[in-house]
């Protein structure tokens, strides 16, 4: 009988996504193959320690697993290979792979996958520069410009020049753009800290909100269209699923929509497009996938517009939810393959890219 992989699974972090990560886990804890994954449940707090769950998932969801929960030391140096418990440095407990299901900074900006290279253990997901210029939507719009991928209509602000002079700044973005307007911070997800703009007591308000987040924030032309979003599996020949459409319960799919909404919110799959405009989504969602050199998954967000069929690449999610409504499993279980089978396909993945970059293939 095959040996199983001694997998750790990863969960919360330092984020304003942190709830969100609590979810996801659950979900993956919930649908992987336990015959062929030996499972070790750690969970980071919003503080940011190292915690060792052994328990049932349910209790990750809730946030009372922190209570059963004991510290650990996950080190850098590659020669441990794993994590030891804080009261027993005695005994190392070895870990073949790495899929941490976290969102936002702290957890798939880069820094985190850092330690996991660092530590030499292979790792679901994008590498260090996917996931931090994926994560800052300032300069993977840039790179995506650069690439001649479309988009909307943009800017950066920085706070400091909002808090030192927010008239100057609101007079800048108005000469810019009409409103509505959306305000956003360069580096988080799930709507986190998004504001829909309509006049300029609100883009003061959002700019606000946003800057609790954020050093950077992104300021958005609003485009009248269908939100479209695209799930990339791969590595070096990625390839891209159906369509999903998302028609929000609110005024736009922000955080409660997402994750709150009591099922109020739509998720139309596979999404009713023309074919050569699904075909086209599909076609720019891995070419952004390939331009910030991503690897594992991604899901990649578009608007279509609603009168001329344009399309606009909205942003990059180097790490998708992948709660029980998440976009992300559900378009690659429309695709034909169900959520278990993309969760060893994701491990697959991650074994192989360590193998290649490290030239251990047998």
């Amino acid at each position: 009988m095959k040996e199983k992989l001694k997998l750790a699974i990863l969960f919360g972090g330092q984020s304003g996504e942190h709830e969100v990560s609590l979810m996801s886990a659950t979900s993956v804890i919930n649908n992987i193959d336990k015959d062929k994954y030996s499972l070790y449940l750690i969970g980071i707090t919003k503080a940011g320690n190292w915690m060792l769950y052994d328990g049932k998932p349910n209790k990750i969801e809730d946030g009372s697993w922190e209570k059963l929960a004991v510290p650990i030391v996950f080190p850098p140096d590659p020669s441990y290979g794993g994590f030891f418990l804080l009261s027993d440095p005695s005994k190392i407990y070895k870990i073949d792979v790495i899929f941490p299901v976290m969102h936002g900074p702290h957890a798939e900006d880069g820094t985190i996958q850092g330690l996991f290279e660092l530590a030499q253990i292979p790792y679901v997901g994008c590498d260090v520069v996917a996931s931090s210029t994926g994560m800052d939507k300032a300069i993977s719009k840039a790179i995506f410009q650069s690439y001649g991928l479309p988009q909307a209509k943009y800017r950066v602000i920085l706070k400091r020049d909002f808090i030192e002079d927010r008239e100057k700044v609101l007079s800048y973005i108005e000469d810019i753009f009409d409103y509505p307007v959306f305000i956003k911070p360069a580096n988080l997800g799930s709507s986190v800290g998004i504001s829909k703009c309509y006049d300029r007591n609100q883009l003061a308000e959002g700019l606000e909100n946003a800057s609790k987040y954020d050093r950077k924030i992104i300021v958005e032309e609003f485009i009248d269209g269908y939100e479209i979003e695209c799930a990339v599996l791969g590595n070096n020949y990625p390839k891209a699923s159906v369509l999903g459409q998302i028609i929000p319960c609110n005024d736009f799919y922000d955080y409660e929509a997402k994750y709150f909404g009591d099922g109020k919110s739509k998720l139309i799959i596979p999404a009713p497009l023309p074919k050569d405009i699904s075909d086209e989504i599909q076609h720019i969602a891995i070419k952004a996938f390939k331009a910030l050199d991503c690897s594992g998954l991604a899901r990649v967000d578009f608007f279509v517009h609603r009168k001329t069929n344009d399309i606009y690449l909205n942003e990059i999610n180097t790490m998708p939810g992948f709660t029980k409504i998440s976009m992300y499993p559900k378009l690659w279980e429309e695709s034909g393959i169900p959520y278990t089978k993309l969760m060893d396909t994701l491990i697959e993945l991650a074994l192989d890219r360590f193998n290649e970059k490290h030239n251990t293939y047998a």
